[in-house]
């Protein structure tokens, strides 16, 4: 019996030692792989010595998108859809304080070339030469911080700026009745791809495509000065400016001064609670209204050619479906508006391509135009009508 407690105590002694061993490999197997997640690192970010390694990853400039904005100085529009001196001041506002991740700098890089090309993950992950997962969170980080500058970028016009404002869309529509005009509205469709459901029915619009609502005001610059979106496609512009914060809040233009936004036929003609100036009806009656509409278009179409100039820079997005969770939409269709607001700010500046003009069924929702806006309307006409001057060379005998 002895020599079987012997044997037992034996076993367990090496039991022990064994399992002993097994511990002390797992640690050294997992200090190896901690020293080759080291060197792999070192190694993706361009290698040189660990201790003297900066708080970012160091640039790869074997990956082509990077040696053209670091290293060849070369224009950044074909790849980037912004000039150098937009993204320096891009990168200037959104410049954050992060000691970790891949550097503010290739993060922008990485979510200006997916705006750009509006291609999957996998693309821009080989692209860049980063895990497509991490791409994916770049993406959305720079994102929201592209919108949290928005308030700095989107703003309304002070007081005493709205007389140059007047002037600029007097001078649109060549006429100075319309100086009082300090804005213009419309609303543009982002194709979407649907969420599954019957909710998808809900985002397509009357062209029969699926697409949310981006309601954009800008000045007689083509500056955005209001943006408000999320709504799906199906639902009328007039009902998402009806449950807009510009309809709601009363702020803009500032009430009792005169001063009214130009909208077109989709659009009730309203004196309050927010001034909005619409186009007369067609069949117009007489000149004097062929007339008032003919300025009216010259200066409420400066809000067509900002549309115009961001689907230009950006036609990924706005030019093809944006396939990505519906949630996200409208943080990308924000960001790209103040981005638009960026390159103007710096006269980067995208020509427009002609687009075919449409007809635009007009409003005929629940604000009617005799008692909003339209003795308001005819005030203008008749102010329109009596300051055109004749052409003194005529001769009407």
């Amino acid at each position: 019996m002895e020599n079987l407690f012997d044997v037992i105590y034996v076993l367990v002694f090496f039991i022990i030692v064994e399992e002993m061993a097994r511990l002390a490999d797992t640690r050294n197997l997992q200090e190896a792989a901690r020293r080759r997640r080291a060197v792999y690192c070192r190694l993706l970010c361009g290698g040189g010595n660990h201790r003297q390694r900066p708080d970012y990853c160091r640039i790869n400039l074997s990956m082509p998108l990077l040696r053209t904005f670091f290293e060849d100085g070369s224009d950044t529009r074909p790849d980037f859809r912004l000039s150098r001196e937009s993204l320096e001041k891009l990168m200037g506002m959104t410049k954050s304080d992060r000691r970790h991740g891949w550097g503010p700098a290739i993060e922008n890089l990485v979510f200006l070339f997916w705006l750009a090309s509006g291609t999957s993950y996998r693309v821009v992950s080989r692209a860049f030469g980063m895990p497509r997962a991490t791409v994916h969170r770049v993406v959305h980080r720079v994102c929201e911080e592209v919108v949290a500058i928005r308030s700095r970028v989107i703003l309304l016009p002070r007081m005493e700026n709205l007389a140059e404002v007047g002037s600029g869309f007097a001078g649109l529509a060549g006429h100075p009745a319309f100086q009082k005009a300090v804005g213009a509205i419309d609303g543009c469709h982002v194709r979407i791809k649907p969420p599954s459901g019957p909710d998808g029915q809900c985002y397509r619009n009357r062209k029969l495509f699926s697409s949310i609502i981006l309601q954009a005001v800008c000045d007689h610059q083509g500056r955005f000065i209001d943006t408000y979106t999320g709504w799906p496609g199906s639902v009328h512009d007039s009902r998402v400016l009806r449950n807009s914060p510009l309809f709601t809040k009363e702020v803009y233009p500032p009430p009792g001064q005169g001063y009214f936004l130009l909208g077109d036929g989709r659009y009730p003609c309203l004196e309050r609670p927010l001034p909005l100036i619409t186009p007369f009806k067609r069949p117009v009656r007489g000149i004097a209204e062929h007339r008032f509409n003919s300025h009216h278009s010259r200066a409420r179409s400066i809000i067509e050619r900002a549309f115009g100039m961001m689907k230009t820079r950006f036609r990924a997005i706005f030019l093809q479906t944006l396939e990505v969770d519906p949630s996200f939409v409208p943080h990308v269709i924000t960001a790209c508006c103040v981005l638009h607001n960026i390159c103007l700010g710096v006269g980067d500046v995208m020509v427009p391509d002609e687009e075919p003009v449409e007809v635009m069924p007009e409003e005929d929702g629940n604000v009617s135009d005799t008692q909003s806006g339209a003795a308001w309307r005819e005030n203008l006409c008749a102010h329109l009508s009596a300051l055109e001057q004749a052409d003194h060379d005529h001769d009407y005998c």
